[in-house]
């Protein structure tokens, strides 16, 4: 894509995030109810994640795993973003307005502890449950992935364009995937021996060497640290997978296109959106008007040769 069209893409997750933090800043603010017909604002902190949940596990698990599943989801929308195959703007601005308002109350858990809610809809008999804006405009988000996957499911996944294989060159493509879990398994270790070693020196300076506040801390950072790596090898491996596919793909198809060039039969080469080396089609064409060339070029001599035997 160009510029100009990352810019749209980019913006509107941005713009989410911006206002969400402005209205709830705002919402800080509110010391009671104040009620306009069926919209109230009333502040509330949600220690937990949607709707109230996992807001009875320990503030350390709680904050903790939260916040990194947020900037987890941050970059896999960055990957996301770079492995669509197809422009598709209202596909693309609907995930950044999904994850603006993810990002938003990853933000409150990160600064404050908790998230801010403050709208409520209803009657005092019948009322929604307390949220923000962040948390309606990812509904705007999910309205506009759908939207675009239904109207725009023929070019996610054409019929003509898929491969009968993914596994191209299996030895190829599984080093390239075991190399990217490798490379992400060094850099967990090093937060991980950094974070744990950091955190178990903070608690033993504030409260000594007390074992049961150690093992109530440290305890549940290691295995929330070990779900969220082994979640990240599992998201590399199939990233790595994709992104080997895009290049062990159009290698192997121009091998069996100069293949069937050599037996005299090729068919045009056709490689996948989103594939690597996009100028292969261009290439191979011109390798088959040159064959062409010098086949005609030859069955002239012949001639000519006939001829003059003749």
């Amino acid at each position: 894509m160009k510029k100009r069209e990352w810019l749209i893409v980019i913006l509107p997750l941005l713009v989410t995030w911006s206002v969400d933090r402005i209205t709830k800043i705002w919402a800080t603010g509110i010391t009671e109810l104040k009620s306009f017909g069926p919209l109230h604002f009333v502040l509330h902190h949600n220690h937990g994640a949607m709707l109230g949940l996992f807001s009875d596990l320990p503030s350390v698990l709680r904050i903790v795993s939260l916040s990194t599943g947020g900037a987890f989801l941050l970059c896999t929308y960055a990957l996301i973003q770079y492995l669509l195959p197809i422009k598709s703007l209202t596909l693309r601005s609907g995930l950044s307005i999904l994850i603006g308002g993810i990002i938003g109350n990853v933000t409150d858990r990160i600064v404050w502890g908790y998230v801010v809610d403050f709208i409520v809809l209803g009657t005092p008999s019948l009322s929604s449950p307390a949220f923000n804006l962040a948390d309606a405009l990812q509904w705007l988000g999910y309205a506009l992935i759908v939207y675009a996957i239904i109207r725009e499911g023929e070019l996610l996944w054409p019929e003509n364009n898929v491969r009968k294989q993914y596994w191209v060159n299996m030895p190829f493509q599984l080093k390239y995937c075991f190399v990217l879990m490798g490379v992400g398994l060094s850099l967990t270790l090093i937060c991980l021996v950094f974070s744990y070693t950091y955190m178990r020196v903070t608690i033993q300076e504030l409260v000594g060497n007390n074992a049961f506040l150690l093992n109530k801390f440290l305890v549940p950072y290691v295995i929330t640290f070990v779900i969220i790596c082994i979640a990240f090898c599992a998201i590399l491996f199939a990233v790595g997978r994709v992104i080997s596919h895009r290049i062990a793909g159009p290698l192997y198809a121009f091998e069996r296109f100069l293949k069937e060039s050599l037996e005299g039969n090729p068919s045009p080469l056709k490689l996948r959106s989103g594939d690597e080396f996009k100028h292969l089609e261009e290439l191979a064409e011109q390798v088959h008007e040159r064959l062409q060339q010098i086949k005609k070029e030859r069955t002239v001599n012949v001639v000519e040769y006939s001829e003059e035997e003749t």
